[in-house]
């Protein structure tokens, strides 16, 4: 294979690199942004618009709050723990031009879930939505907080609105369940805090972790990746470059259905609008399809990504025919496969072809991707992005030729630093020279194109969530009515992949609905198996291992 053969096939316009070193971290982005789009809107949601200026405004208040308390310093971790709200990117961007590191938190998760994050991570604080303040409160006695800072869904809407708002969620629909957490401090105060005290502008270094971004583990517990500042702006810049025929810009609108905690919403749909000045419409609900059709319907969307669910489930509904896809230049998958059947019908819907891309939270994530140019659905999973290396390996770590199947490696100013405070771990799948192993199989043609074979051989990926066998395995053997267990993905055509664990039972009275009903009580919703199977034993290797592919 010539080296580099994909720079051929590269769209007219996308340069071959980048420059990750043109901002010196995402603090420097950010604020450069800011400057430059004033008054243009930057962020909307629930009916409200920010300007690029008063999210500047309003994150330096977050940042002047931290640095004003006196117990914080850069580099200390604060978890956020939201779904996509104006508090979100308010919140992160204040984190960040203080010098913090942001640790993402599902706002599903269960205290068992949050309790190893907090933990791992050693965050100081946390951020979370009141929705979501009784899983804090679950965990406060056994993880090191220092400060808890509860949101509540109305705090951006006009005070009145805003005000019937929290009434409803709390009140009418009972969304909040119950919590007390003594010394709380409410966003608003922040806020209010923040806006007093003085900003003192600091420098943040392109090696400093932005994002503790925590993925899936072989031992069941996450990781948190270390996504430093040049990562997180190599990956913005290396996605904006690849973006350049479809001339996104400032007139244009994104939509952002995939929760910002996701690292792949967080950089191809928040950061990346961020720096082309354009507009994302966050998606507070995405589980709500017809609200996520009339907000599609309300004002024409330029970009928009998703996951091979999310196309399939709108495509479904009537109302998505009356969209106007007249503004629409991008549509792009990522998170799971798209299956060609709903990338046609997408493209006979809309008049524009459904791309995919490829990534993984070490590499920030987005590591190739399809040109946006094309008229047409492919299989392939892309094109290297610029300053992007990307090789096929044999077991042995040798480079295989064109069109052999192996282990995709990539290098590149997107990847990682490691895995916070794991040696062993980062060992295991960094190579000498920054190569990241992706654990992943596939191939290379001679044009440049990848194509996934196989994914690391037990993950499961549910609607675009990592889920792993292992971690699953661990929870069932929790149970004292379970002797072992194993986990396998099996297809499904809503999800993608639905999760089958196989049980041997050490107590004979225990039912697949009891399982289940405790797995809904110490994982996050998309984990928990949707089928339990029984058997007397499970297959295994001559030394004791499971084997999960007689199993699949």
């Amino acid at each position: 294979m010539t080296e580099r053969p994909w720079l051929a096939a590269y769209p007219e316009g996308v340069p071959a690199r980048i420059d990750p070193d043109q901002y010196a971290s995402l603090k420097a982005l950010l604020e450069e942004s800011f400057a430059r789009n004033g008054e243009a809107p930057a962020l909307e949601n629930l009916g409200v618009v920010l300007s690029y200026a008063e999210t500047e405004r309003l994150s330096r208040q977050v940042a002047a709050y931290f640095q004003s308390r006196g117990d914080f310093s850069p580099g200390d971790r604060v978890a956020v723990m939201m779904p996509n709200l104006l508090q979100y990117p308010v919140a992160v961007f204040g984190l960040l031009r203080a010098g913090l590191t942001v640790v993402n938190v599902n706002p599903l998760y269960t205290p068992r879930e949050l309790e190893h994050q907090l933990k791992d991570s050693g965050a100081r604080a946390i951020i979370v939505l009141e929705n979501f303040a009784a899983t804090v409160e679950a965990v406060i006695d056994r993880v090191d907080l220092d400060l808890v800072i509860v949101t509540r869904i109305g705090d951006h809407l006009p005070r009145l609105r805003g005000w019937v708002t929290n009434f409803i969620v709390k009140r009418i629909k009972k969304l909040v369940p119950g919590w007390r957490i003594p010394g709380t401090v409410s966003y608003l105060e922040v806020l209010q805090l923040g806006e007093r005290q003085a900003y003192a502008d600091i420098e943040v270094e392109p090696e400093d972790i932005a994002f503790l971004q925590y993925t899936g583990g072989t031992t069941g517990l996450s990781k948190g990746a270390m996504l430093t500042h040049r990562n997180m702006v190599s990956n913005v810049l290396q996605a904006v470059a690849w973006a350049r025929p479809a001339q996104l810009g400032a007139s244009d609108r994104a939509a952002t259905p995939l929760p910002l905690y996701h690292i792949f919403s967080l950089t191809a749909n928040l950061l990346c609008f961020i720096e082309l000045g354009g507009t994302n419409m966050l998606i507070t609900n995405p589980r709500d399809l017809t609200s996520v059709v009339k907000d599609l319907k309300r004002a024409p969307v330029s970009y928009l990504t998703g996951v091979n669910t999310l196309f399939n489930a709108l495509l479904q509904l009537p109302s998505f025919r009356e969209v106007d896809f007249g503004r629409l230049k991008v549509a792009m998958g990522g998170g799971m496969a798209v299956q060609r059947s709903v990338a046609e019908a997408w493209q006979r819907i809309t008049g524009k072809p459904l791309a995919q891309g490829y990534g993984l939270t070490e590499a920030s994530p987005i590591v190739s991707a399809n040109p946006l140019d094309a008229t047409s659905f492919s299989e392939s999973i892309g094109l290297p992005l610029p300053s992007t290396e990307i090789s096929i390996h044999d077991d042995d770590g040798r480079p295989l030729a064109a069109n052999q199947t192996g282990e995709i490696c990539v290098s590149g100013p997107q990847v990682m630093k490691g895995y916070w405070n794991d040696a062993a771990a980062t060992a295991e799948v960094m190579l000498p020279g920054g190569w990241l192993r992706t654990g992943d199989i596939g191939r290379m043609d001679g044009d440049g194109f990848l194509f996934i074979e196989d994914r690391r051989k037990d993950l499961i990926i549910v609607s675009g969530f990592n889920v792993y066998p292992n971690e699953l395995e661990n929870v069932a053997s929790m149970h004292p009515g379970v002797l072992e267990a194993a986990a396998v993905g099996v297809p499904d055509e809503r999800s993608g992949e639905a999760i089958r664990l196989f049980v041997v039972r050490k107590d004979a009275s225990l039912t697949e609905a009891e399982l289940i009903e405790f797995f809904r009580r110490q994982v996050t919703g998309y984990k928990v198996p949707d089928q339990v199977v029984f058997r007397d034993e499970l297959p295994k290797t001559n030394v004791g291992k499971v084997l999960r592919r007689a199993l699949r």
